[in-house]
C-alpha cells in the first residue's frame, strides 16, 4: 500500500496535526512524532533493557495520516530488531525471581502439592506488603505514554490508583484532524489514531 497512489493521495496532506497542538493536547506516541517531535520513552526514560539495545525511533515531516501510517508500519520492524538483540543477549538461568513471597510456586507445583495451591490463591488475594509512598512510572506502548500512578499506605492493596491510557489523550486529536476535510476522509484519519475505546472509557 505504501507505494499505491490511491492510497497515498488518500492520506498525504490528511488529518495534518502541529507538533504544538499535539504537545498542547499531552499527545504523546506515533502520532506526536509523526509531527517531526522525536519523544519516546524507551530512548529518553529507559526501562528494562532498552538502554542495551539499539533502535531508531522515527518521526514523520508533515503530521499527517500517511506519516502516522509509515510510523507504525516501520516500528514494526524496528520491533523485530529490538526482539532479535534480546533473544541474542538473553542470558541463561531462571526466567523470574525466586522470592517465594512474590513469585507463585510453577504450575506443575500446583497439581502436586496442596501448601503450593493455598501459596499461589495467597499471593494473588492478599498480594503483598508494599511500602508506603507514591510513584509514577510509564511505558512507551504502541500508542504513547502507557503510564501509571499509584499510591501506597504500606499494605497489600494500592491506596489510590490512575492509570494515564495513551487513547484517552490521543483521542482528544480527533476534532483537529479532521477540520476542514472532507467526510470521506474520517475512515482514515480516526483509523490513523488507533483509540482503543476501553481505554478511553472512564
Amino acid at each position: 500500500m505504501t507505494g499505491q497512489p490511491i492510497w497515498r493521495d488518500r492520506t498525504q496532506g490528511v488529518g495534518v496535526m502541529t507538533t504544538d497542538e499535539a504537545l498542547a493536547l499531552s499527545i504523546t506516541g506515533p502520532i506526536l512524532r509523526s509531527t517531526g517531535f522525536p519523544l519516546d520513552l524507551r530512548r529518553d526514560e529507559p526501562y528494562l533493557a532498552y538502554d542495551e539495545v539499539d533502535f531508531d525511533v522515527l518521526v514523520g515531516s508533515y503530521g499527517d495520516t500517511f506519516d502516522r501510517y509509515s510510523i507504525r508500519l516501520n516500528e514494526i520492524r524496528e520491533s523485530m530488531r529490538i526482539v532479535r538483540q534480546c533473544i541474542d543477549k538473553m542470558p541463561a538461568g531462571d526466567y523470574r525471581v525466586q522470592d517465594k513471597k512474590v513469585t507463585p510456586p510453577p504450575r506443575m507445583r500446583i497439581d502436586e502439592s496442596m501448601e503450593a495451591l493455598i501459596h499461589h490463591f495467597k499471593i494473588f488475594t492478599d498480594g503483598f506488603k508494599v511500602p508506603e509512598g507514591e510513584v509514577y512510572t510509564a511505558v512507551e506502548s504502541p500508542r504513547g505514554e502507557l503510564g501509571c500512578y499509584l499510591v501506597s499506605d504500606g499494605g497489600t492493596k494500592p491506596y489510590r490508583m490512575h492509570i494515564r491510557g495513551p487513547s484517552f489523550y490521543n483521542l482528544q486529536s480527533v476534532p483537529y484532524l479532521l477540520h476542514g476535510g472532507l467526510l470521506a476522509d474520517g475512515i482514515a484519519t480516526l483509523a490513523s489514531v488507533d483509540p482503543i475505546m476501553g481505554e478511553v472509557d472512564r
